[in-house]
């Protein structure tokens, strides 16, 4: 296979056939370099951190999963440093094209994933979203992404970044392979859900550019119609800034525990962007989780209670269309936070997120999202077929 994208990680040559007749045979996926493959090293977008890894024993349970149903493992896909980032932009590695905005940043930190997928180099691939990881890459690169209930998947055999919050997503150009992806990964929904109410959020909306939210208007009328009508809510109960605040604990907190003793040891070259997280985040008290853990599960019920069984939340997945490649910090930390707070919101609710392709703006793609309450995934991307 040609990449032309610099999608895939050069220094791994895997490639294992999927099982014949299985559900998803036929299809072909990438697979970000944070899972486990039999016999393979595992490098998480960092080439000290490959260095002191070893083999692993085995393959990770979700990427066995895949080949069991037949998909083919085409390649590992590169990912941003301990996929610590949300910009795509890999010091080491070089930054994967964006097929669809040409000279702008793919998203991180399943930065190669989404440029496999929207290069038309794989069916789908696998990512990771613990901060927006799938999400704001699929609305960057004008690709579906879906971030699943917390701990719906498995995460065995995956390198960690903040546990509480990681999940394994996906990626895909079309609707009905994330559906089929969903049959294996998910299993039959936890509860019974059927979206009959539209809630449009208004804070989160708020954060976004004015034109993203006026290209995103179609598809919510569309939304609306189907479900008889919209209502506009604030999603975030305490205020959205609350709500990132609460997040940000936890990565700080968990991320050290995570890494935060390697990077110590080990001394790995990191962009300095990225060592400048990590020395945030060792210097995040542990004190401030008990608190943060309370709020959470508030700001989780306030949610819960939002949708009960039969409402979808809709938002704006990113602030605007992706930022150009070497955008300097200054300006692209502001745009950074805005992301944050849109997509914290699931991430602290553990809910279901699904980015749908469904605009542009000024040629670039932009991606609206659908929240779901917990358990709702296969639901969510049935509601998302019906739109494509």
């Amino acid at each position: 296979m040609r990449d032309e994208l610099g999608a895939f990680c050069e220094f791994h040559d895997v490639r294992i056939e999927g099982r014949a007749g299985g559900p998803l045979s036929g299809l072909t996926f990438g697979l970000k370099d944070v899972f486990d493959v039999a016999g393979e090293r595992v490098g998480a977008g960092n080439p000290d951190f490959l260095r002191d890894q070893r083999p692993a024993a085995k393959t990770a349970p979700v990427v066995q999963a895949l080949l069991d149903a037949g998909a083919t493992l085409v390649g590992k896909t590169i990912a941003d440093e301990l996929c610590f980032s949300l910009e795509g932009e890999n010091a080491h590695y070089g930054t994967p094209a964006n097929p669809n905005a040409p000279g702008r940043i793919p998203g991180g930190s399943s930065s190669g994933s989404a440029s496999a997928v929207a290069g038309k180099l794989v069916d789908f691939a696998l990512g990771t979203d613990t901060g927006g990881s799938v999400r704001l890459p699929a609305s960057f690169c004008g690709i579906y992404g879906l971030r699943p209930t917390h701990g719906r998947i498995s995460t065995e055999g995956m390198v960690p970044l903040a546990p509480s919050l990681d999940t394994v997503g996906w990626f895909a150009r079309d609707a009905a392979v994330m559906e089929r992806v969903g049959a294996v990964l998910l299993g039959a929904d936890a509860r019974a859900f059927v979206p009959r109410r539209l809630l449009i959020a208004s804070d989160a909306a708020a954060l976004a550019d004015p034109e993203v939210v006026a290209a995103l208007r179609p598809t919510v009328d569309r939304l609306a119609a189907l479900l008889g009508g919209s209502h506009t809510v604030t999603a975030c109960a305490d205020g959205i800034d609350a709500w990132l605040g609460c997040l940000r604990v936890f990565q700080g907190v968990e991320i050290a525990a995570a890494h935060g003793a390697w990077v110590a040891a080990a001394k790995p070259r990191l962009e300095p962007r990225i060592a400048e997280r990590f020395a945030w985040a060792v210097s995040v008290d542990p004190v401030l989780a008990p608190p943060a853990r309370a709020a959470r599960r508030r700001y989780a019920a306030a949610l819960d209670d939002l949708l009960r069984d039969d409402a979808v939340l809709c938002l704006p997945t990113t602030p605007g269309i992706a930022p150009l490649c070497n955008t300097l910090p200054a300006e692209l930390n502001p745009f950074r936070l805005r992301a944050l707070k849109m997509l914290g919101i699931a991430g602290i609710a553990g809910t279901p997120q699904i980015s749908l392709p469904v605009a542009r703006v000024n040629g670039c793609p932009v991606g609206l999202s659908l929240v779901g309450p917990r358990g709702s995934d296969r639901a969510l991307l049935a509601l998302a077929g019906r739109l494509s």
